[in-house]
């Protein structure tokens, strides 16, 4: 079963040109850099400094996966893109919204502390 499992996905694979495999190490491989860059961000934001380049790296690293698929892929089915969007706009609104909670958070302690 588990081979039958395997030859599926590698078929899906070839048939968008696309290594699941490789979409899957890029998708898990980027989660440390993800949260390495959030916590850069809150660090530089409590800081009052430019949270820039930790944002893009943050975005970057959030849509790796998608964006392998964007290059590599061919005839990806337009549902799936529209999945993709709302799962991309999901992940971002829910970031933002928990990334502002820890820079207000760590706002409030720091001021807590004096």
């Amino acid at each position: 079963m588990l081979e039958s499992l395997n030859e599926w996905v590698l078929s899906l694979g070839a048939q968008y040109n696309v290594n699941p495999y490789v979409f899957g190490a890029i998708y898990i491989g980027a989660i440390p850099f993800f949260f390495a860059s959030i916590a850069w961000l809150v660090k530089r934001a409590r800081a009052g400094r430019s949270t820039v380049a930790p944002t893009m790296l943050a975005g970057f690293f959030f849509v790796s996966a998608y964006l392998y698929l964007a290059i590599f892929g061919q005839d990806i089915p337009l549902w799936v893109w529209i999945f993709l969007a709302a799962l991309i706009a999901y992940g971002a609104w829910s970031t933002i919204r928990d990334t502002r909670r820890k820079i207000a958070a760590g706002s409030v302690e720091e001021s807590g502390d004096s």
